[in-house]
């Protein structure tokens, strides 16, 4: 039996995301939510935090290409119950961290320096070489007493040297400095065993579908 994954959670969760994204907010739809992406991938996505009548409902009657359906369970707990126009994406894992997170206290490597920015509630942490690439990335928003990290990511020519940790260790500085010690995001498979190894563990599966364009 799977256990009980939080509706409010999940909701302050999808906010920060929004605000993370410069989307607007979600909206409550039935027992989910929804927020209207309007990109060129991604027209809408309903997230729901169980896989119940209200997920299956959409699933059987949208046929609407880039809708997203996402819920937190597996996808072998629906896939015969839904439409085969439906295909499943890569496999998300909410993750969670409610205490300090295990991060080493360890100086920029060299040749990088830090920069801050701020906008529509949402901190970000660059690091940045001497002559001004980008190499690394990552924001945090506070949504009531909880931190959601969203987009934190390495370029490729510069991983292997601390550099996400280090945006994640500035990033939960920045939730400390305003009281919030809970921590949560959505990691990909390459990223879920990064997490781990600063002290995160997994909420919830986070599936999803969607009738490609």
């Amino acid at each position: 039996m799977e256990k009980e994954i939080s509706n409010d959670l999940v909701g302050k969760w999808l906010k920060g995301w929004s605000l993370s994204r410069n989307l607007p907010l979600p909206t409550a739809y039935r027992s989910g939510f929804i927020v209207e992406v309007n990109d060129e991938r991604e027209k809408s996505r309903y997230v729901f935090s169980e896989l119940n009548a209200d997920f299956l409902h959409l699933a059987k009657t949208t046929s609407e290409p880039r809708v997203f359906l996402k819920v937190c369970t597996s996808f072998d707990r629906f896939k015969n119950a839904v439409p085969d126009h439906w295909k499943v994406q890569p496999q998300g894992y909410m993750m969670r961290c409610f205490q300090p997170m295990k991060i080493p206290d360890r100086s920029l490597h060299e040749g990088y320096r830090l920069e801050y920015g701020h906008y529509n509630s949402t901190s970000v942490v660059k690091i940045i070489t001497e002559n001004g690439e980008f190499a690394a990335m990552g924001r945090v928003v506070i949504i009531d007493d909880l931190a959601i990290y969203d987009r934190i990511f390495t370029e490729s020519n510069h991983q292997r040297k601390g550099l996400a940790t280090k945006v994640m260790m500035e990033l939960e500085q920045i939730a400390l400095s305003k009281g919030v010690f809970k921590n949560f995001l959505v990691a990909t498979e390459e990223g879920r065993p990064f997490y781990q190894t600063l002290g995160w563990e997994l909420y919830s599966l986070y599936t999803s579908i969607v009738i490609p364009s």
